[in-house]
């Protein structure tokens, strides 16, 4: 009798155990991570007529070399991503673009963003994993992403392309310049408290943006940050280095060829629920990028400094019936002198030519750049937005060296480009 009660005794405490244990995994099973992903996309372009042309076809913007009166329906930007979710602690992004390219405002397939005969080719823009949390408050991000130079990683939003929120009607200034947006190699995105009042992003990559590695000089991005009243006010500093030409062997006084380049940039904001305004600076220096042919046949490498400035404004005019803006508007002025000591260079009697090594840094002409537009949403994530873009062009050193040395104070050759659009952007899956 003893020995079947004790029988019966255990077999009920064992059903019982395996029901606190079945409604134990299946609470776990509710409340486990579960793995997902999400399909996003993108596009902006526009139809836009070229009201005012510069003769000599200067500057960096995508309608420079455009020709006067030309028209034309276009994309700009066509974005295709997927973000899944692995684990806890684990992301990937994964981001196609098609991008039409421009060098000098003329197509060409010179970036890798157009086929041969023109049409637009996507590119692997994002490839990346993020581990959360590496350390409290860290993530590290491995792979291809975008640069502290302009943010937008998921974790912080403290940079000028964040604020200004309008990259479909134009680049932040470093952007078009040139500063890698994207690249390949680390990242470390953090918080130095917890709400995200004070951070850091931290990079090292090729500086090649989605272009492999071509030599054995990294990129180094440094961006830290701070919020105040309520993160209102953001003040956002970044500052990049990199080694362009090292020890390449020149024939003149100077020997070897060291060139490299810095940026140090700073951008405020500030946001309201009805108006943000921002202003953003940077000066880049670049050494040894000017090359001087002298009179006595040797060459010489000369520093150049740019400095650019930037403000912008945008706000809202009506609301809809759920708060959100239904008709705003924008206007932006960036100032650009990429001159630097390129009066020295002119005005040594033993110049004879000189060119720059860097492209999108010419020093012989300062730019003015202007865009201002309404911006029309019928629903959520559409734009619609009528605007203009005016750049002028100044030449720093006058029509010929010359006239630089009997008049210093030649301001030289001027044009403007002047374009009207009608510009759409879209987002969805998010």
């Amino acid at each position: 009798m003893k020995l079947a009660s004790l029988t019966l005794t255990i077999a009920m405490a064992a059903a019982l155990s395996c029901q606190l244990f079945a409604q134990n995994s299946q609470s776990d099973s509710l409340t486990a991570f579960k793995p997902k992903g999400t399909l996003w996309g993108a596009a902006f372009g526009d139809y836009a007529w070229k009201a005012g042309a510069d003769q000599l076809n200067r500057g960096a913007n995508q309608y420079s070399g455009t020709g006067l009166n030309a028209n034309l329906f276009q994309w700009r930007r066509i974005y295709l991503g997927y973000k899944y979710e692995i684990s806890e602690h684990f992301t990937a992004d994964f981001l196609l673009s098609a991008e039409n390219d421009y060098s000098n405002g003329t197509l060409s397939n010179t970036n890798g963003d157009l086929l041969m005969n023109n049409k637009f080719a996507p590119f692997v823009k994002w490839a990346n994993l993020r581990w959360k949390n590496i350390w409290k408050g860290t993530d590290l991000v491995l792979g291809q992403v975008n640069t502290p130079a302009i943010g937008i990683n998921g974790r912080n939003a403290q940079t000028s392309e964040e604020v200004w929120a309008y990259r479909s009607l134009e680049k932040t200034m470093a952007d078009v310049r040139g500063t890698p947006v994207y690249d390949m190699g680390a990242s470390l995105q953090g918080w130095l408290d917890e709400t995200g009042n004070f951070g850091y992003d931290f990079m090292i990559g090729n500086g090649q943006a989605a272009r492999p590695e071509n030599d054995g000089f990294k990129w180094m991005y440094a961006d830290v940050y701070a919020k105040f009243f309520n993160k209102r006010l953001i003040i956002d500093i970044y500052q990049d280095y990199e080694k362009l030409n090292w020890g390449v062997y020149t024939k003149g006084p100077n020997g070897n060829w060291y060139h490299d380049r810095n940026m140090t940039k700073l951008f405020v904001g500030w946001n309201t629920e009805q108006l943000t305004i921002g202003f953003e600076g940077f000066r880049n220096t670049i050494m040894g990028d000017i090359k001087v042919s002298g009179l006595d046949n040797n060459i010489y490498y000369r520093t150049s400094k740019a400095i650019d400035m930037s403000f912008f404004i945008w706000g809202r005019i009506l609301k809809n019936k759920l708060g959100k803006t239904k008709l705003g508007f924008f206007f932006r002025y960036d100032n650009y002198d990429p001159s630097g000591n390129i009066a020295s260079v002119v005005a040594d009697p033993n110049t004879r030519s000189f060119t720059n090594a860097t492209s999108n840094y010419d020093p012989t002409t300062k730019e003015q750049h202007m865009i201002a537009g309404i911006d029309f949403l019928p629903a959520k994530n559409i734009h619609l937005m009528p605007n203009f873009m005016l750049n002028t062009y100044t030449s720093t050193i006058g029509l010929t060296k010359a006239d630089a040395l009997m008049n210093p104070g030649i301001t030289g050759i001027k044009g403007t480009d002047v374009v009207w659009r009608m510009t759409v952007y879209y987002v969805y899956g998010k």
